[in-house]
């Protein structure tokens, strides 16, 4: 549908391709490997050289549901001629596989970029002292619906955005990520992150944050519900809501982000996120500048596996200069851990306290 200009069609929804692309090599066997990783680089005719985890049975395991190499050391997996590395390690082991590649190798790491600001603080240093041309893969900034709302904003139809919110009640599995059961940071650490820094793409750096993260009585993760709100000033809102724990069937759950201009706005499902990982559709529906109704975007792919064929074609077309920039190098990247940081300093910090009755 075509109204007042806007064709939903004509907006951009994928990255384009590299011309020759170069050999991958994933560090790490898990689930995030079979579930994205590995099924984005065969849609897209990425070579995979092989992958290397210090589990061998289960990297052997996984390297045969994709008939692919496995390296005995990771000392072997860093020989590859031309590689790009790709980080899908637990944030805590970044900094040894970064030290074990080559100088000047390309690589792309798993957010996050380590498990605090600290981590990415060690992280940043090894990356420039050995010269790594390194992004994080903060995938999220590649989905189709997140790509289409971007171009749909630098064109005009919402006008200038002053409200971003999002809303998520669901239910998470954890389990399938065992490093997490046990980990002191969970929530905006490993899930939140991708829309602080998605947030942090679309309206830049907030001047600070409110937030409260916690966990629930009915389980030990660490935090699985969070609320926040970043600071822009006294004309954009913006707002998260977290809830990992709606474990009441599916008819109240919500994954949403409701994204409001000055003359349009966009609401975006986020169906990967109910019953992760097979999801539900994702959807994007605008109301342009000039509209007198909200348009869906036919979406012609999803978050997983297509964010991570565009996330990858970035780093492969920077390495080749067919892209002149580096989406979430590590330089930027640290500003979305310090994000990260700073909401969980807020969280531990005492609020406001309520003056006492008269």
């Amino acid at each position: 549908m075509i109204e007042g200009g806007f064709d939903p069609a004509s907006l951009v929804q994928s990255w384009p391709k590299p011309s020759t692309p170069r050999p991958i090599v994933t560090f790490g066997a898990g689930s995030i490997v079979g579930d994205a990783h590995f099924p984005a680089y065969r849609k897209a005719g990425f070579p995979i050289a092989g992958l290397y985890d210090p589990d061998h049975a289960k990297a052997e395991k996984l390297a045969s549901q994709w008939g692919v190499t496995v390296f005995r050391t990771p000392e072997e997996a860093a020989t590859v001629e031309g590689a790009i590395f790709d980080l899908a390690t637990p944030p805590t082991h970044h900094a040894d596989v970064l030290d074990a590649l080559p100088d000047g190798a390309v690589a792309l790491i798993q957010k996050p970029m380590g498990s605090n600001l600290t981590e990415a603080t060690a992280i940043l240093d090894i990356c420039r002292s050995k010269k790594l041309q390194a992004a994080v893969n903060f995938q999220a900034r590649f989905a189709p619906m997140v790509l289409a709302l971007k171009d749909a904003i630098a064109k005009g139809w919402l006008g200038e955005i002053v409200d971003f919110d999002a809303w998520l009640a669901l239910a998470t599995p954890w389990q399938l990520w065992e490093f997490l059961l046990k980990a002191p940071r969970v929530e905006i650490a490993m899930h939140s992150i991708h829309y602080l820094d998605l947030i942090r793409q679309l309206l830049g750096d907030p001047h600070g944050v409110h937030a409260k993260t916690l966990g629930h009585p009915n389980h030990a993760v660490a935090q699985t519900r969070t609320s926040a709100i970043l600071d822009y000033g006294d004309t954009v809102r913006c707002a998260l809501s977290i809830n990992h724990d709606h474990k009441f069937g599916r008819r109240h759950q919500a994954s949403e982000f409701r994204i409001c201009g000055t003359e349009g706005a966009a609401y975006l499902k986020l169906g990967l996120n109910l019953d992760y990982p097979r999801g539900e559709p994702e959807v994007l529906e605008i109301y342009p500048k000039g509209g007198t109704d909200w348009i869906a975007v036919p979406l012609a792919g999803a978050w997983f596996p297509d964010a991570f064929v565009g996330r990858m074609a970035n780093v492969q077309r920077f390495a080749a200069g067919e892209d002149a920039k580096l989406i979430s190098p590590v330089e930027d990247a640290w500003y979305t851990m310090a994000l990260v940081e700073a909401a969980y300093q807020s969280s531990a910090a005492p609020a406001t306290p309520i003056a006492e009755r008269p």
